[in-house]
Formats: C-alpha cells, structure tokens, sequence
C-alpha cells in the first residue's frame, strides 16, 4: 500500500505509465521483502519451532529445507537485479531499493536484538517503502519533492504499529517471550505501553498539521481536513483491538480481519483520492 501513497498524494494518480512504474515498484519491494523474510526465517528456525503461531512457517515446521529456501532467495535476488536494471534507470529509486534490503538484512541480523533501535528500523522500513513510491513513478530528469509532512506522518504511523506489535508478543508469549525474541527482555508492557501513548499522539498531531499545512501544492487539497475524522477512529479502533480484544501481532491480518477497520482504511483512500482528483 504504501508505495501507491506517493503515487496518490503527488497528484499523478491519473497517469497510465506513472501507475504501471508504481505497480512495478511494488513488485520490486515484494521480491526485496521475500529475500529478506526467506533469509530471517532460515537464521530463526530453531526459535520459530517453538513459537506457537511462527512453527507453522515453512523453513521452521520442516515444509522446505534451508538450502531451497536459500536458493530461493539467491533467484528473487537475481529476479530484483533484472527490473531494477531495466524499469528503473533512475539513480534514486535504485539506491532507497539497496538501502532498504542493506538495512533489513543488518536488522535480521543484529539490530534486531538492540532494544528502541529495533522498532526504529522496522519503522524506518515503512518510509523507505513511501519514499521509494515516490522516485519510482519519476521521469527522466524529474524530481519529485518527497514533503517533511508525508515522511513524519509515515514514520509515526509505523512506529505505533510496530510498538503495537511488540505489546502483542509479550502479551501472547508471557514468560517465553524473552526465548522467542531476546530483546524482548529489554521491555515490558508499561513501557511499550508508555511509547504507544507517545506514538498515538505523534501520529494524530503530525497528520493534523499535515492535512492543514503541508498539502498545499495540490488543487482544493485544503479540503484533506476533511479526511482526518477517518484517522482518529482508525487509530482508536486500533488501540480498541490491541487493548480490548489482545490483537496487533499481525496488523496485515488484522487490516481484513475487522471489518471496520477495514472499511474506515476504504472510506479514507476514497475521499482522499475524491478531494485530490474530482
């Protein structure tokens, strides 16, 4: 979804050949993704076994070896050279592509086991993903402005997503949290608890102001406040969710799983796009 948000909010949401570069540049972040949770799930095998919802992945229940995973990864990887060589001769959307899977991988790796920086990583991964919509729907020698406003709102937004996750896990796991994931250690539910009070209030100001003043390069955008009654009782269904019913630790599953949250995401894209279009 999110490398669309550029295309969207850029206001070049009517254009065929920007639409089919944004499209390929989600198929490119599919592949970059599926290297990297190929690549996590072999390192975390023995640990996801004994996980009670992560033992049903394919490497850790013993579906499929290590060495085809792996060879597996080496063809996405060879498969992301080959579009990224010939649909995007653009320098930019090649580099945030690299640095996102440099980034990753370093986070599958070590950073995943450093406390705070972890959730800063996994977030900044959601921004990457928006910027990277952005330069991939540019044309040769143009550049388009990527707003302090549309990074802020990505960044709190996955930030209190993330938080929200990592509450789930101590929750669901208790005592074999720490087994599960190390750094786990290193929190507690008052404390994410703590961070996701900061994150909400983070995330609602900073689309607030970005609806109000950072929208004003496209036509009747003013109107965009319009859109912020479906962000409060997005991110409050969500707390409702993470708080009442013990939900969060797959928010892709939880997105089509509740209807209403699903509905006010429909709501939101179709009024966004109405105000900026029509």
């Amino acid at each position: 979804m999110l490398l669309f948000a550029g295309l969207i909010f850029s206001g070049h949401f009517s254009e065929p050949a920007r639409i089919i570069h944004s499209v390929l540049a989600f198929v490119t972040f599919c592949l970059l993704s599926s290297i990297i949770y190929v690549i996590n799930d072999v390192r975390d095998a023995d640990i996801d076994r004994v996980h009670p919802l992560k033992c049903k992945r394919p490497i850790a229940s013993g579906a499929v070896s290590r060495s085809i995973a792996l060879s597996v990864a080496a063809a996405l990887a060879i498969a992301t050279a080959i579009l990224l060589v010939i649909f995007f001769p653009g320098l930019r959307f090649r580099a945030v592509a690299v640095l996102y899977l440099v980034m990753m991988l370093a986070y599958s790796i070590w950073l995943k086991h450093v406390v705070i920086l972890d959730l800063m990583i996994v977030s900044l991964g959601f921004v990457i993903r928006a910027v990277a919509g952005v330069y991939a729907i540019e044309n040769p020698g143009e550049r388009i402005e990527v707003t302090p406003w549309f990074i802020t709102c990505i960044m709190f937004l996955a930030l209190f997503v993330v938080i929200c996750k990592r509450r789930h896990e101590i929750v669901l796991l208790s005592d074999d949290a720490i087994s599960h994931r190390p750094v786990l250690e290193h929190y507690s539910p008052l404390f994410l608890d703590q961070m996701i009070n900061v994150a909400t209030t983070a995330t609602v100001i900073s689309y607030a102001l970005y609806v109000t003043l950072g929208t004003h390069q496209q036509p009747r955008s003013q109107s965009m406040v319009l859109t912020l009654p479906f962000v409060l009782y997005g991110i409050f269904r969500y707390l409702y969710l993470v708080y009442k019913r013990d939900e969060g630790g797959a928010p892709e599953s939880l997105l089509f799983q509740d209807y209403s949250l699903l509905a006010v995401v429909i709501l939101w894209l179709v009024t966004v796009i109405a105000i900026l279009y029509f």
